[in-house]
């Protein structure tokens, strides 16, 4: 599977998060508080929901599945104007990613061994530390093994190391 590689402009998203980990899975409980006060975003850029994940920078390099990174459940908007009382804002700093386009289960991880474990030693580029998220179209469906996503993963070009 060969990413397609994109420069992404800052984007605004509103939603909910929660801090977790692989080991202690949270992605259910966010997902579910968030769905039904969606509604109330009322200047969405477009009907797309992005899972958005912060890991801390050693997240990686010490990776241990109890490590806690945050989660977010948002969507893209327009302005900070009308943000729901149970929700919080955050700003998506632009930049480089590789985009895999993903179709199966997304508890499937065995795509993210592949980024992580093949894809990336072997390419031009290094993991950046910024936000790796999923754009959940309307091609997504949840725990269906058709589903389709766009996984988004930062990148920088590699220093030359001699």
């Amino acid at each position: 599977m060969i990413p397609r590689i994109e420069i992404l402009n800052e984007k605004k998203l509103i939603g909910k998060r929660l801090t977790m980990s692989l080991a202690e899975n949270k992605t259910a409980e966010l997902w579910r508080s968030f769905m039904p006060n969606r509604r109330f975003i009322i200047n969405n850029l477009t009907n797309d929901m992005i899972s958005l994940q912060v890991y801390k920078p050693s997240y990686f390099t010490n990776f241990n599945p109890t490590n806690e990174f945050e989660k977010w459940a948002v969507v893209e908007v327009t302005n900070f104007d009308n943000v729901p009382n149970d929700m919080e804002t955050f700003i998506l700093t632009g930049g480089l990613y590789a985009v895999f386009d993903y179709k199966g289960l997304s508890t499937d991880n065995r795509i993210f061994q592949y980024i992580y474990q093949t894809w990336l030693p072997s390419s031009e580029y290094d993991l950046d530390d910024r936000p790796h998220f999923e754009v959940l179209g309307e091609k997504y469906k949840n725990n269906d093994p058709t589903s389709e996503e766009e996984i988004w993963i930062p990148v920088q070009t590699k220093i030359n190391k001699q």
